[in-house]
């Protein structure tokens, strides 16, 4: 078995702010560092592509080049239009004696060893293998729209003093339905595929209308069976600010220590 990680990093994370989340501190190493980190320490893993932002490519590869080289990563250009893609332009750098594809999230760097042995073993009998969890909250579908609650009349005399200061807004939805939960699985990463599959659902020309939301979807979609086995509770992919600190308790990384005040400016 010899597989190929593709590492997507091409997307902007605007949900985490104006900072640069796959840059940001994880244990004295980048964040991008360490989740590539994971599978330089598997057997399996022969190749390992990481698919940069091509706009600014030259400073993604000047910032990560020499680490993600010593650990025996490519990097190449992804895409603009959408996660896709980026997958799409890493496939075709794909070494010859790849057997099987592994496509990663960036920004994921806590997949347990033993749910990695789980998963690739699954790989070498079936032909698309995703890790996932079981959905244990009460799901609901709620409305597109949005109905805002702000202060009341009440507080127009405070609201000519203090302007917009404390102001708080809430937007509500309406539910439509509570969903029935029985069989639903929040899938995970690495999805593998093997490799004439996955280039196979990615060879389609309706790739930006196919409105697929992970690798697996696009297997799907071409009538192939996709297998789930059992995901990991702590393989938490970091969106938010608050993400990261939560993996970082989850996996024991210190934060980065605040420099002293007299030398912050």
């Amino acid at each position: 078995m010899h597989v190929c990680t593709i590492i997507p990093a091409a997307g902007r994370s605007s949900r985490f702010g104006t900072a640069d989340k796959l840059a940001q501190d994880f244990g004295g190493r980048p964040l991008l560092v360490r989740t590539v980190e994971v599978f330089t320490k598997r057997d399996e893993v022969t190749s390992i592509i990481v698919a940069g932002p091509p706009e600014g490519f030259d400073d993604f590869r000047n910032r990560y080049g020499a680490t993600l080289g010593f650990h025996g990563a490519k990097l190449v250009e992804g895409g603009r239009a959408d996660r896709w893609e980026t997958v799409q332009r890493a496939l075709e750098h794909v070494p010859e004696d790849a057997t099987h594809v592994a496509v990663h999230d960036a920004a994921r760097p806590g997949p347990d060893g033993k749910m990695l042995d789980r998963l690739f073993e699954a790989a070498t009998k079936l032909p698309a293998v995703v890790p996932a969890l079981p959905i244990g909250s009460t799901v609901k579908r709620v409305s597109d729209g949005v109905t805002e609650i702000g202060p009341g009349e009440e507080d127009a005399v405070a609201d000519l003093i203090l302007g917009d200061a404390g102001k708080v807004k809430i937007q509500a939805r309406a539910v439509i339905e509570t969903v029935d939960r029985s069989g639903l699985m929040e899938v995970q990463t690495p999805q593998v595929f093997e490799v004439d599959l996955i280039r196979r659902a990615y060879a389609r020309e309706d790739l930006h209308q196919a409105g697929a939301t992970d690798d697996a979807s696009l297997v799907e979609q071409l009538g192939e069976t996709v297998h789930v086995i059992d995901g990991d509770p702590n393989n938490l992919k970091i969106t938010t600010p608050e993400d990261l600190k939560l993996m970082r308790a989850v996996l024991g990384v210190k934060p980065p220590k605040e420099r002293p005040v007299h030398k912050r400016f």
